[in-house]
């Protein structure tokens, strides 16, 4: 049975994708002459994500918490805990450009879509893909648009977070934009690191109160870091409470 559920559930989500490319390479044709920040496009591709997330049965996910100013730049922040992240984040009702490892953008369909929408490619141990991503997110950031990142790097095998590296926080002060961050809870259970099987899960991504760097040197990157952390990891535990999610055990569903 959760071979048939995995399947279906990989078959609307190919379906979905296939044809949500040719929608989203028509609103980018359309508003690309007076839209520079890709935002149409943007969102119309997090849509295709969500509406295959919302077919295949088998998640039931939540996002907390709105934006008084959706154009607001922000420098966006979550913990990582699977692939599912990136349907899960995508449902809050506003466009953020994703920084995002090259190989996601060599996927038919997915990174052609990833590609119009104004997505951040790094090629990660290459200091000129680094220095070139930081240079975009600047860029979108410029156009009003929110840039996503996982601090994490990649996603946690536990349920302790992976160390937060410096990125995104230096970002945030050169930028002058404030760090918002997201906490995560139950999708490690929905698409765990090391799989791509699709299983029934609970999860819930909430906004947090977002941190002002508008006063910050370089100098405040460990405070910013660890301030950041923080607020996610008691966001998070509270998530998982709620979920039922053991948070000293092994991986666990919340079904």
């Amino acid at each position: 049975m959760r071979r048939l559920l995995n399947a279906w559930a990989w078959t609307w989500t190919v379906l979905v994708v296939i044809l949500g490319t040719p929608v989203v390479a028509a609103i980018f044709a359309v508003t690309a002459p007076f839209d520079p920040g890709r935002y149409a496009a943007g969102r119309a591709f997090r849509l295709v994500g969500v509406l295959a997330m919302r077919l295949n049965g088998l998640w039931k996910f939540r996002t907390r918490g709105t934006l008084a100013d959706p154009r607001r730049p922000y420098v966006v922040v979550a913990n990582h805990e699977s692939y599912a992240d990136v349907f899960l984040i995508s449902c809050f009702p506003w466009e953020m450009k994703w920084l995002s490892k090259d190989t996601m953008f060599k996927i038919p369909c997915m990174g052609w879509m990833m590609q119009m929408a104004g997505d951040i490619k790094l090629i990660r141990g290459k200091r000129e893909s680094a220095i070139d991503a930081i240079n975009q997110c600047r860029d979108r950031l410029k156009k009003k648009v929110s840039i996503m990142i996982f601090p994490e790097g990649t996603r946690s095998k536990t349920w302790e977070m992976l160390p937060f590296k410096d990125g995104a926080f230096r970002l945030a002060i050169e930028a002058g934009a404030p760090v918002l961050p997201i906490a995560v809870a139950g999708t490690r259970g929905a698409m765990a690191k090391g799989t791509f099987q699709f299983l029934p899960a609970r999860a819930i991504a909430q906004l947090l109160d977002p941190i002002d760097t508008s006063t910050m040197t370089l100098t405040d990157i460990p405070k910013l870091k660890q301030m950041t952390r923080d607020r996610i990891e008691q966001g998070r535990r509270a998530l998982a409470a709620e979920l039922g999610i053991r948070v000293d055990g092994p991986v666990e569903s919340a079904e």
